[in-house]
C-alpha cells in the first residue's frame, strides 16, 4: 500500500529511524494522508515531510516566495477557486502549465487545475500553509490595486470626495481602500503602515524587515474620506486635526485577531498616519529564533537563574528589547512563579501572566503601577521601560528585595545603562548590588538564502572587518523570493554583559566607571559590533548591514 511506502520513504531519507517506521507503518495504515499525520504527531517537520514527498513522488519542491508568477496565467481562475482547491499557477510556456500544489494526492485539486488547462501540467510541491498565505496575498494585493485605481479615477473625474458626517464617512472606496491596505500589509509581512499627505497626493508605504517600501499613491482629493475611516476604526477623535492623538483598532483577519497602533500627525498638508502591526497571540519565539548564539545562551541562562536582581536590555527604539523580554518570561513562565508586568503598551498577551497597561489619565503610571504590583506577591515583574528617576528608584529596590525584575532602557551598549542608572539619581553601590546582567540588542537584515552571493573580501571590506586576509563573504543580489531586496527576515545581534565581582567593584568605585566597557570585554563581553562581524563572516548577513548599525 502507498501508505508504507511513504512512511518507509521518511526512513530511507533519514527523517525517521527503523523502530519509529515500523510503529507508524502500524499507526498509518488506513491513513488518507500518512505525511500529514506525522507532522501532526512532531515525529517530523512540515519541511522535512516536503521533501520527503517531492522525492517519493519526483516532483519539484520550493518554497513558494522563490516562486515567479509570469504573464497573466492569474485571470484564468478566481482567487477563491485557487484557495479553495489549493493551487496556484505560475506560467504557461509552449502549452505547459506550471502550477504549485501542496499535495498530489488530492484530486479535488487535480481535477480543478485539468479544468482550467487541457494540455500539458508541470507540478511543483510547496508547503500547504505557506501556500494559503501567497493566494490571500495575492488576493490582497490584487483587492488593494483594484481600490486605489478606482479612487483615482474618481478624482481625476473630478468627484472627489470630502466626509465630515458619520453617513458620509461610511462610503464604499475609503471603507474598502483601508481595509486593502491592513490586508495587504499582513501578507507583505510589514510591520509599520505610513499614509502620508502632500499637496496633490497620497503616498502609501510599509515597513518590511525594517526598511520602507513604496506601495502605492493616490489622489489627495480622497484622503479625507480616507482619515475619517481610520479615525472611525480606531476610536480617534474625527474633529480634531490640529493635534496627534492615538487609537488602536482590532480587527480579525484570516482568522487571526491583529490589534493596529494607530498614531496621527498633523503636517501641512493633513494628518500623517503610522499604523503598527501586532499579531498579539502569535508571540512563539524561542532565543534561538531571536538570534541567541550558544555561547550567549549559556551567559543568559547564569543570568536567569538568579532569583533576585535586575535584568535589563537595551537599545534603540525598534530593536526588538520587547520581544526578547517576553521570550525570558515565556521561559520563567512557571505553574509555581507569579508573574506581573506592567506595559506601554501590551504587545503580546502571554497565558499564565499578569499584564497591565499604562494609562496616564488614570495616573496609572509605570512608577504608581509598580508600588502596586510590589504587594501582589510578585516573583517577577516586568517593567516595560525605566523611564524616570522614580520608576528607577522603585525598580532597583524591588530587586534587592527579593524579586526579580526585567526592565529596558534605551542606551547604545549594554556598559552605558549602568551610567545611566547613576544619572537618574540610583546610588552607584545599589546598582553594583541589584544588575544581574544587561543585554544590548540590535536588529540586522539577514541575506536572503535563494540569491545571495559569494565573494572574495576587497582591501576595502578586509580594512572594514579588520581582518589581513582575504575571506569569503556574501553580498545581497535580489530575487521574487526576497522581493528583489537582498534581504529576507531579521536577526538579532546581541552584547551581554554578566555582573561579577571585578565589574560590581569597578562601579563602585566611581574612578573606574569610565573603564567599565575594557572591564567588561575582559571580563568575556563581546561586543555588539564582534558579533555582527561574526554574522557577516558567516554569511548570515552584508556588510553594508554592519556599517549601516554601527558606522560609528
Amino acid at each position: 500500500m502507498y501508505q508504507s511506502e511513504i512512511i518507509n520513504e521518511f526512513f530511507v531519507q533519514g527523517v525517521i529511524n527503523k523502530e519509529l517506521c515500523d510503529k507508524l507503518n502500524k499507526a498509518y495504515a488506513q491513513a488518507y494522508k500518512p505525511a500529514q499525520m506525522m507532522v501532526r504527531s512532531q515525529h517530523c517537520s512540515a519541511h522535512d515531510a516536503l521533501a520527503v514527498m517531492g522525492a517519493y513522488y519526483g516532483l519539484p519542491v520550493s518554497h513558494v516566495e522563490a516562486l515567479e508568477i509570469k504573464g497573466d496565467v492569474l485571470d484564468k481562475v478566481s482567487r477563491a477557486a485557487m484557495l479553495q482547491n489549493r493551487f496556484l499557477p505560475l506560467s504557461i510556456s509552449d502549452g505547459v502549465l506550471s502550477v504549485a500544489i501542496s499535495d498530489p494526492l488530492d484530486f479535488i485539486t487535480l481535477g480543478a487545475i485539468r479544468a482550467i488547462h487541457d494540455g500539458e501540467i508541470k507540478y511543483i510541491l510547496v508547503d500547504e500553509e505557506q501556500l494559503v498565505s501567497k493566494i490571500q496575498s495575492l488576493a490582497a494585493t490584487k483587492s488593494a490595486s483594484s481600490v486605489l485605481q478606482d479612487i483615482n479615477a474618481t478624482a481625476s473625474a473630478g468627484a472627489g470626495e470630502s466626509a465630515t458626517a458619520p453617513d458620509e464617512i461610511q462610503n464604499a472606496p475609503a471603507v474598502k481602500l483601508v481595509d486593502s491596505l491592513l490586508n495587504e500589509a499582513i501578507a507583505f509581512r510589514a510591520s509599520d503602515i505610513h499614509i502620508e499627505p502632500f499637496e496633490k497626493s497620497v503616498r502609501v508605504r510599509y515597513r518590511v524587515d525594517g526598511s520602507l517600501q513604496d506601495r502605492a499613491n493616490f489622489s489627495i482629493d480622497s484622503y479625507p474620506s480616507i482619515c475619517a475611516r481610520i479615525k472611525i476604526l480606531s476610536g480617534i477623535n474625527i474633529a480634531e486635526r490640529r493635534v496627534p492623538q492615538d487609537g488602536r483598532i482590532n480587527m480579525k483577519i484570516q482568522d487571526t485577531e491583529y490589534d493596529f497602533r494607530v498614531s496621527t500627525f498633523p503636517t501641512v498638508y493633513g494628518e500623517k498616519f503610522v499604523i503598527r502591526i501586532l499579531d498579539k497571540g502569535a508571540f512563539s519565539f524561542t532565543r534561538p529564533e531571536l538570534g541567541f548564539t550558544d555561547s550567549e545562551n549559556a551567559v543568559v541562562d547564569k543570568i536567569l537563574a538568579h532569583p533576585y536582581g535586575i535584568v535589563l536590555l537595551t537599545g534603540p527604539t525598534g530593536c526588538g528589547k520587547s520581544t526578547t523580554l517576553y521570550a525570558l518570561l515565556k521561559e520563567l513562565n512557571k505553574d509555581d512563579v507569579n508573574i506581573v508586568t506592567v506595559e506601554d503598551p501590551v504587545e503580546y498577551t502571554l497565558h499564565g501572566i499578569n499584564q497591565a497597561q499604562v494609562n496616564t489619565k488614570a495616573n496609572m503610571t509605570f512608577a504608581n503601577a509598580l508600588r502596586s504590583i510590589l504587594r501582589q506577591d510578585p516573583n517577577i515583574i516586568m517593567i516595560g521601560e525605566i523611564r524616570d528617576e522614580e520608576t528607577a528608584q522603585i525598580a532597583i529596590r524591588a530587586a534587592i528585595t527579593g524579586h526579580l525584575v526585567f526592565s529596558t532602557l534605551h542606551t547604545n551598549d549594554a556598559p552605558g545603562s549602568i551610567n545611566r542608572l547613576i544619572d537618574m539619581g540610583v546610588a552607584p553601590y545599589l546598582v553594583a548590588d541589584a544588575v544581574v546582567g544587561v543585554i544590548a540588542q540590535r536588529l540586522v537584515k539577514k541575506l536572503c538564502d535563494r540569491c545571495k552571493v559569494k565573494a572574495t573580501t576587497s582591501p576595502t571590506e578586509m580594512a572594514l572587518l579588520k581582518i589581513d586576509h582575504p575571506t569569503e563573504i556574501y553580498h545581497p543580489k535580489g530575487c521574487p523570493f526576497c522581493n528583489h531586496t537582498g534581504y529576507r527576515g531579521r536577526t538579532a545581534v546581541h552584547e551581554i554583559m554578566y555582573m561579577n565581582d571585578e565589574i560590581r567593584n569597578s562601579i563602585n568605585d566611581k574612578s573606574y566607571i569610565e573603564n567599565l566597557q575594557q572591564i567588561t570585554i575582559k571580563n568575556g563581553m563581546v561586543p555588539l559590533w564582534d558579533a555582527c562581524k561574526e554574522l557577516v563572516l558567516g554569511g548570515v548577513t552584508g556588510i553594508s548591514e554592519l556599517m549601516t548599525l554601527f558606522s560609528d
